[in-house]
């Protein structure tokens, strides 16, 4: 397992940008982002194999959000854009060994960040 911490979260309108960053203390070659509405379960949001560099996105987020890595710095991002306020809830950083090609599970995730709240106003 690995730690992983968020940043970045906040409040924003309908229509803006946020970046979440999440540090990881070590590697993982499958590094994902998951969401969490109030009285929601948790959803995947998108995912990066670290060694190929391969992502995927669900499709409610397609062409909106983008997922990108920093290896030498551990660090994942996940660039928001066109936020709607159904994008809102807390946005969870996680990591495993590998990654599914054309799915993400919380299941298959072995470590988990605390969390980081974005909320999204109309």
């Amino acid at each position: 397992q690995v730690d992983l911490v968020e940043s970045g979260g906040g409040e924003v309108q309908a229509g803006g940008s946020l970046r979440l960053s999440c540090v990881a203390s070590g590697y993982r070659t499958c590094m994902a982002w998951f969401r969490q509405a109030p009285g929601k379960g948790r959803e995947g949001v998108g995912s990066v194999n670290n060694a190929f560099g391969e992502t995927y996105y669900v499709d409610s987020v397609k062409g909106r959000f983008t997922i990108s890595r920093d290896n030498a710095k551990n660090t994942l991002y996940l660039q928001m854009s066109s936020l709607k306020p159904e994008d809102t809830g807390m946005y969870y950083c996680a990591a495993v060994g590998h990654c599914r090609v054309d799915d993400i599970r919380a299941a298959d995730f072995t470590s988990w960040g605390q969390g980081t709240q974005v909320t999204v106003s109309s």
